[in-house]
């Protein structure tokens, strides 16, 4: 019984590291982590969120492109795409669920910040 009993400790153990561990992999940096960045820039900050998850389908094929700071900037002023990730209006963007909270509140603060480029 006290085998078993320390068994399920172990693995509950090795599964709260997992989680701890994949959730901590999600931002690069503890700014990001934490989701304050006070500056973000497009180049720093908001590039690498569009290409890893939404640049594979907003490609220019698809309705609309985010390739670039200006399409990126025009669909935000437009509400178009704060509107999508908050799951605010159509279907949640990306198709593989809502951002994480850190993501959306960087772009959200780059949009406050009259979204520096560099």
């Amino acid at each position: 019984m006290k085998s078993n009993r320390n068994t399920i400790v172990a693995l509950f153990g090795c599964l709260f590291g997992i989680v701890v561990l994949l959730y901590s992999c999600d931002s690069s940096t503890y700014e990001e982590a934490s989701g304050y960045v006070p500056n973000p820039t497009y180049t720093k900050n908001i590039k690498p969120i569009m290409d890893n998850n939404c640049t594979s389908c907003h490609n220019g094929v698809q309705e609309f492109s985010l390739l670039t700071y200006e399409e990126v900037k025009g669909n935000i002023v437009s509400g178009n795409l704060l509107c999508r990730i908050n799951n605010q209006c159509g279907d949640v963007m990306p198709p593989t669920g809502k951002m994480n909270s850190g993501k959306i509140r960087l772009i959200q603060t780059w949009k406050d910040n009259n979204f520096p480029q560099n």
